[in-house]
């Protein structure tokens, strides 16, 4: 590590509350990898909603908000913290037991921190830029066997960061929870964010017919990302909507909640004789609200299957891995922010419905020429 700065720049989150909690470092100590360890410089680091959330202390798991983060895995979240899930870069050390070779490999972090070998399975889901720190620095200690080598040319950093697992692996695990399968009709809320997108052409990939709910202005770009149609949240009676915009729905994949839960559990009990099977609700979110009554009659007698959606399994990072290499996914960049403007790219990122459709990405500022300029957004 003898070309390896001491210290680093880092955005460095120091507790609970709005973006002035994330203070901007440049004297951030470089870790160390240790065994099965690869240190990362890191070029592009994608945002996700899980950052904000977490700043914000959102992840209540209570009904009177009394906890602030998840702790399905312990009381991980600890201040100060680097967040940044989807870490892109270059391996510039390894740790014992990690083969030199990888060193200046382009990989792409499975973000997961796991708790046990299983494959397939994760109840205790945790991760980078959470229960150890992330991304948002310009280097980052991560598991060898996670980091996967991505050496695609035709995509540049941060496209590949908009390839991330904390989107696309929670997209693929909504999918699977609802064995979503070729001809299924899919109704994908809060479409146009990076879950919602990643699970608009997963769809495609498993020859399902997906939907889009969004908010108006979105229509061009979700359509060229394979939706069957676009229709707006904002139109009325939402029920009646996506009935007439879709006609049968098999499954809902839910990023919103709140007063939009019931509608859509309504629209998909329509004509149930012609139905080959139960109708299907993944939910990982609750943008529109946490709370919500639900006519559980609804629920029992339309025999609807509702899964609970947060982190997938190592088998699915697997398969995304695979895809990415095999070029069968798309980026959908925003565009780039420094590093130094974090705090900015937080204001813009709550504001994304009126300003951008993808994912927005974070460049140190020493990779800013090269990995962040070509792509810059304005914040």
């Amino acid at each position: 590590m003898a070309d390896i700065p001491a210290v680093m720049q880092a955005a460095v989150l120091t507790g609970h509350g709005g973006p002035e909690m994330i203070e901007i470092r440049s004297d951030w100590p470089v870790p160390q990898p240790g065994p099965g360890e690869v240190l990362v410089r890191v070029t592009a680091t994608a945002k996700n909603n899980t950052d904000r959330k977490v700043r914000q202390g959102l992840y209540d798991t209570s009904a009177d908000g009394a906890v602030a983060s998840f702790r399905m895995a312990g009381d991980t979240l600890q201040f100060p913290r680097i967040q940044g899930a989807d870490v892109v870069g270059r391996v510039a050390a390894v740790g014992a037991g990690v083969d030199p070779a990888r060193i200046g490999q382009r990989g792409l972090l499975d973000f997961n921190i796991y708790p046990d070998a299983r494959r397939d399975l994760n109840l205790a889901p945790d991760y980078y830029g959470h229960g150890a720190d992330g991304g948002f620095a310009e280097y980052g200690v991560f598991p060898s066997g996670q980091f996967h080598h991505v050496p695609n040319a035709d995509l540049s950093d941060a496209q590949l960061a908009t390839l991330g697992m904390c989107a696309w692996h929670t997209a693929l695990h909504m999918l699977t929870s609802s064995a979503v399968s070729a001809g299924d009709r899919v109704l994908v809320t809060g479409a146009s964010g990076g879950v919602g997108t990643a699970l608009i052409q997963l769809c495609r990939v498993l020859d399902a017919v997906p939907f889009a709910l969004a908010s108006p202005g979105k229509d061009e770009v979700l359509r060229d990302l394979g939706a069957e149609a676009v229709i707006h949240r904002g139109a009325g009676d939402l029920e009646a909507a996506v009935l007439d915009g879709a006609g049968r729905i098999d499954a809902v994949m839910d990023l919103v909640g709140g007063e939009m839960t019931v509608p859509l559990l309504q629209a998909m009990c329509h004509d149930m004789p012609s139905r080959a099977t139960p109708p299907r609700m993944s939910i990982a979110g609750a943008s529109n609200g946490n709370l919500t009554q639900i006519p559980w009659t609804l629920v029992y007698l339309n025999q609807i299957r509702i899964a609970g959606v947060s982190h997938g399994t190592r088998a699915e990072a697997e398969r995304l891995i695979n895809w990415i290499r095999e070029g069968r996914l798309r980026p959908v960049l925003a565009g780039t922010v420094p590093l130094s403007r974090l705090r900015e790219a937080e204001v813009a990122f709550a504001e994304r419905s009126s300003g951008f459709a993808g994912k927005m990405v974070i460049v140190p500022d020493s990779q800013w020429a090269e990995h962040g300029a070509p792509t810059a957004m304005a914040v």
